[in-house]
C-alpha cells in the first residue's frame, strides 16, 4: 500500500466532528445538508440540494471547497442559453490554426476540486451529456484527448425535480437528494441575526471570470478540519473493509421489499453506492461494520421527491429501528422467566430468605439462557 493510502492517515472521528462545526456555524436548520454533503465528497459522490432559493446552498458549496486540502473551486448558474465555453473553457485558437479542436480548460470546471451548480436542468443537452461523463468518470474529452480531472464531487442545486423523461438519467447520478426549505419560524429571529457571509476573493474569480483568485498572494484562511488528500485516499481505501452487520442487511432487505410494494425500486447500482456511502461514514467515525442506525441515509438516496423524505424517514423511525434485535433470542427467554419470577414472587409470602431465593433462581434463568444463546453463536 503507498503512502498515499496509509491508513494512519485517516482522519479522526474529532477531526470529522470539528469539520462538520466548521461547515455549519451560521447555517441554521443545514445540520443534514452539511452533512450529507461533506459525506458525499467523502465517498466521491454528488449532492443534488432541492429548494427555493435564498436557502444557503452555494454557500454551503463555498465552505466545502476550503475543506479539502487544494480544492479549486468553480460555480456556475445554469440557464437554457448557457454555453458550453461557460462551463468548459473557451476554445484554443492556437489550437484551431493546426486544426485541433480543443478548450483552454484553466479554470473551469474540467480543473475544479468542488463545483457548485446552480439550476442545473436548465442546461441544454449539450451540456448535459458533456456533464455526464464528467460526473460518472472523472474524465472531459477534451478534443480528440480524454484526460483525468480533480472532481471531488459536484454540489448542484435546483428548484424542484425534473419532469422531462429525458433529464432522469442525468438526476439519477446525483447519489444524494436533500431538500432544503426556507429557516422556520423558530429559528428566524437567529436568522436576522447573522452576519453577512460574502465570498472570498478565490471564489470570487471563479465565480466571475472562471480564472485564478483575484488575490493569488493573500492565502484565504482555511476552515478547522481540513481533510488532506491523504486522508481523503486513505479513507477511500480504508471504506470497503466495514463489515455488513446482520441488522443492516436486515434492514436494506426490509426496504428492498417496501420501495418494491411502492412501486420505487433502487437499481442495483444505486445499492452498490449506498453501501459504499454507508462504509464511508463507518470509516470515518472508526467503526468496523455497519449496523442497522446506518439506514439514517437511505431517505436522501432512495427518495424520488423530496415529499418522500419525509416518508422514507417515518420507515427508519418506524420499522426499521422498531425491529426486533435479530442476534438475542435469549432476551426474550430472560424477559419470560422474569415474569414468572415476579408472579410467583406476587403469590408467596414476603420473607427474607424468600425473597433472596427468587432473586437468585431469576438470576440462574437468565444467566443460563445468556449462556445457552453464547454456545449456539459460538
Amino acid at each position: 500500500m503507498s503512502s498515499c493510502c496509509n491508513l494512519s492517515h485517516l482522519p479522526g472521528p474529532d477531526q470529522i466532528a470539528t469539520t462538520i462545526a466548521g461547515l455549519g456555524a451560521g447555517l441554521i436548520e443545514r445540520d443534514s445538508a452539511v452533512r450529507l454533503s461533506l459525506l458525499a465528497a467523502l465517498a466521491g459522490e454528488h449532492v443534488l440540494l432541492i429548494g427555493p432559493p435564498g436557502t444557503a446552498k452555494s454557500a454551503l458549496a463555498r465552505r466545502l471547497h476550503r475543506v479539502f486540502e487544494g480544492a479549486r473551486y468553480f460555480e456556475r448558474l445554469l440557464t437554457r442559453f448557457s454555453t458550453p465555453e461557460e462551463l468548459f473553457g473557451p476554445l484554443s485558437l492556437k489550437a484551431l490554426e493546426h486544426d485541433r479542436y480543443e478548450r483552454l480548460i484553466d479554470g473551469f470546471l474540467p480543473t475544479a476540486g468542488i463545483a457548485f451548480l446552480d439550476e442545473v436542468f436548465k442546461a441544454n443537452s449539450a451540456i448535459l451529456n458533456a456533464l455526464l461523463t464528467l460526473l460518472n468518470e472523472r474524465e472531459f474529452d477534451n478534443g480528440t484527448e480524454r484526460i483525468s480531472t480533480p472532481l471531488v464531487a459536484v454540489i448542484a442545486a435546483s428548484n424542484e425535480v425534473p419532469t422531462d423523461e429525458a433529464l432522469h438519467a442525468f438526476y439519477d447520478r446525483f447519489l444524494l437528494r436533500v431538500p432544503v426549505a426556507p429557516v422556520g419560524d423558530a429559528s428566524f429571529g437567529a436568522l436576522l441575526a447573522l452576519q453577512d457571509e460574502r465570498p472570498q476573493a478565490d471564489e470570487v474569480g471563479h465565480v466571475i471570470a472562471g480564472a485564478e483568485p483575484l488575490h493569488p498572494a493573500a492565502p484565504v484562511a482555511a476552515p478547522p478540519g481540513v481533510i488532506t488528500n491523504a486522508q481523503r485516499l486513505a479513507l477511500a481505501a480504508a471504506a470497503p473493509g466495514v463489515a455488513l452487520g446482520e441488522d443492516f442487511v436486515a434492514g436494506c432487505v426490509a426496504l428492498r421489499a417496501w420501495l418494491a410494494r411502492r412501486n420505487a425500486p433502487l437499481s442495483d447500482r444505486r445499492w452498490r453506492q449506498f453501501v459504499a456511502l454507508a462504509r464511508t461514514a463507518a470509516a470515518s467515525e472508526g467503526r468496523a461494520a455497519l449496523d442497522v442506525y446506518d439506514l439514517w441515509l437511505t431517505p436522501y438516496v432512495a427518495s424520488p421527491r423530496p415529499d418522500d423524505v419525509a416518508v422514507l424517514d417515518a420507515w427508519f423511525v418506524d420499522e426499521a429501528l422498531a425491529a426486533p434485535p435479530q442476534a438475542a433470542p435469549w432476551l426474550q427467554r430472560a424477559v419470560e422467566a422474569f415474569e414468572q419470577q415476579l408472579n410467583l414472587e406476587e403469590r408467596a409470602p414476603s420473607a427474607e430468605g424468600d425473597d433472596a431465593a427468587g432473586k437468585m433462581a431469576l438470576a440462574k434463568a437468565i444467566g443460563m439462557t445468556t449462556s445457552n444463546a453464547a454456545g449456539q453463536r459460538h
